[in-house]
């Protein structure tokens, strides 16, 4: 396979991390991509956001005007991709192929990811067995940068009745994915919503795990880390607006 090129300036870790958080921001939300929310994420000052902003800039990886969201460029997008697939395909291999847990691979794989070749990372791609997702359920793009998000939508998002199997969890919070495997809930679990308790209550739903189904109510921070595809008679129905 013939080697990728990226754009003078792009070899830089901090330009690799914002660009990948730039895409990572907006990949399964539509939320605009803004300072703040790059600020944010990567514990850094505004300022600091603002200066990098600026660089990207001017490698054209980003489309930017003053007060405005962030947009990645064509070939951002593609730097972007590069770096997500890195990641991912570490995260697999550490769980995989290290015994990692899907809590601790986070970290690693950030460092991992910048210190690795795209040669390095086909053939690891090949050595796991060309995995589609990582062990949080998000997908893995291919070589030439093309993915595919699965039709999955947050359990917040999913009217009473309605069941879904677990087909996505957010990794942005490593206790969140302890609580999680302690309570036997991850990829591949059916969940079916039996109740909205009001005024901002918890979503009472029915688990079906290893050990059986079981109750078990979700707060809001859970219900919008797990994301859901439909089943059965469900799948293609309505959610909630």
């Amino acid at each position: 396979m013939a080697a990728r090129t990226h754009p003078p300036g792009s070899d830089s870790s901090s330009v690799q991390d914002y660009v990948k958080t730039i895409y990572s921001l907006s990949e399964w939300r539509t939320e605009p991509v803004t300072s703040s929310r790059l600020a944010a994420r990567l514990s850094v000052a505004n300022s600091s956001v603002s200066e990098m902003i600026r660089k990207l800039a001017e490698l054209g990886l980003v489309a930017h005007k003053p007060y405005r969201p962030v947009e990645l460029t064509a070939e951002g997008r593609r730097l972007a991709l590069a770096m997500v697939r890195r990641h991912r395909l570490l995260e697999t291999f550490l769980v995989q192929d290290l015994g990692y847990r899907w809590d601790e691979v986070h970290d690693e794989a950030e460092v991992l990811e910048h210190t690795v070749s795209d040669t390095f990372i086909d053939r690891l791609d090949a050595r796991l067995g060309f995995p589609s997702a990582d062990p949080h359920g998000d997908p893995i793009p291919t070589p030439e940068g093309a993915i595919t998000l699965p039709d999955a939508r947050p359990l917040d998002s999913f009217d009473d009745g309605h069941a879904g199997r677990v087909t996505r969890i957010s990794d942005e919070d490593p206790q969140l994915l302890r609580f999680l495997a302690a309570e036997d809930i991850g990829l591949g679990s059916v969940v079916t919503v039996l109740a909205r308790i009001p005024f901002g209550g918890p979503l009472q739903t029915r688990i079906d795990t290893g050990a059986g189904p079981r109750d078990f109510s979700f707060g809001d921070e859970l219900a919008r880390s797990i994301w859901v595809e439909s089943v059965g008679e469900h799948a293609g129905c309505s959610l909630v607006p």
